[in-house]
């Protein structure tokens, strides 16, 4: 049942990335920089293509690595990890919901970076400096749910030792 609810957030997520990139993305000069030195000045340059294509790519391999396991074990397809969350078990509803909101997580991150980016390249309009809150929220919560899939997982641990 949660995992609709992971599933709803993966899926907002997406849309929040894919906004946030080809919103900012034709607001971007033809150069980008993708970040500041101590005195002010933009360093490492790429162009305008090189960043968008960079992004896309790292959305899709970071999606594509987040969504095997909860989509194996939602088709069947990854026997050992059926045997160990099978059909009823609450771990397993607890198991798909961590790894779709993970994704949501990690999408939600790529969007903040691309904000983050552009916020770089307009320091006129958007400092970054006012969104520094976001930037330490975001590591904040992957650290956080890395540590719950290991609470998860020693959940499960124990689960199996009492042999339910």
């Amino acid at each position: 049942m949660y995992y609709r609810f992971g599933k709803a957030f993966y899926f907002l997520s997406i849309l929040l990335f894919v906004f946030f990139l080809l919103y900012f993305y034709s607001a971007l000069s033809e150069t980008v920089g993708l970040s500041i030195d101590d005195s002010g000045s933009v360093n490492r340059i790429w162009e305008k293509g090189t960043f968008f294509y960079g992004m896309i790519a790292a959305f899709l391999i970071l999606n594509a690595v987040t969504l095997y396991p909860p989509k194996s074990l939602e088709t069947k397809t990854n026997k050992k990890l059926h045997r160990i969350f099978p059909i009823g078990d609450p771990f397993r509803d607890y198991f798909l919901t961590w790894f779709y909101s993970f994704g949501g997580i990690i999408n939600m991150s790529l969007a903040l970076l691309v904000f983050f980016v552009h916020s770089i390249n307009n320091q006129e309009v958007i400092a970054s400096s006012q969104f520094n809150f976001f930037f330490y929220l975001m590591p904040a919560l992957l650290a956080v749910w890395v540590i719950g899939l290991f609470v998860l997982l020693v959940g499960k641990f124990k689960q199996v030792q009492k042999g339910v």
